[in-house]
């Protein structure tokens, strides 16, 4: 299993997305915030840093490690795998949800972050039950 984030695709549609790679089926498609930092005025572009405050997300491969209750309740942490995405830990850059993150693709853009992917609260749900019962490391794979 693996989870894909392709920020090419508009925030307000599906991009996230949870793949059983064994069994070649998409098992989950959410839609997920980006950091506002990663927003370019006037521009539907993105930009991407791994820099602490920048407040963007970052690219490349994360493991995602354990859960824990924060602030937003239930979160995962996760550490960059690649040098694009190496402060991930440092930076404090996990996965969680949000109430602003809609369940649905909508004309409207997802609210933003300050750099960490964030789900809706079912999105997050539904992404638990297959986080919390793989028995391998699960990797996510964000990418523009």
């Amino acid at each position: 299993m693996a989870v894909f984030i392709n920020f090419k695709i508009y925030s307000g549609k599906y991009r996230y997305f949870v793949y059983d790679l064994k069994n070649n089926k998409l098992l989950q498609k959410a839609i997920v915030s980006h950091g506002s930092g990663s927003v370019i005025k006037n521009s539907d572009a993105l930009q991407f840093s791994n820099t602490e405050g920048s407040y963007q997300s970052s690219l490349g491969k994360y493991e995602i490690l354990n859960s824990y209750n924060g602030k937003f309740g239930k979160a995962y942490r996760l550490r960059g795998l690649d040098t694009g995405n190496s402060n991930a830990m440092e930076r404090a850059i996990v996965l969680h949800s949000l109430g602003c993150v809609p369940d649905q693709e909508s004309r409207n853009p997802a609210c933003l972050s300050l750099g960490c992917p964030m789900l809706s609260h079912n999105a997050l749900i539904q992404t638990a039950q297959y986080l919390d019962h793989s028995k391998q490391p699960v990797i996510m794979y964000a990418f523009y």
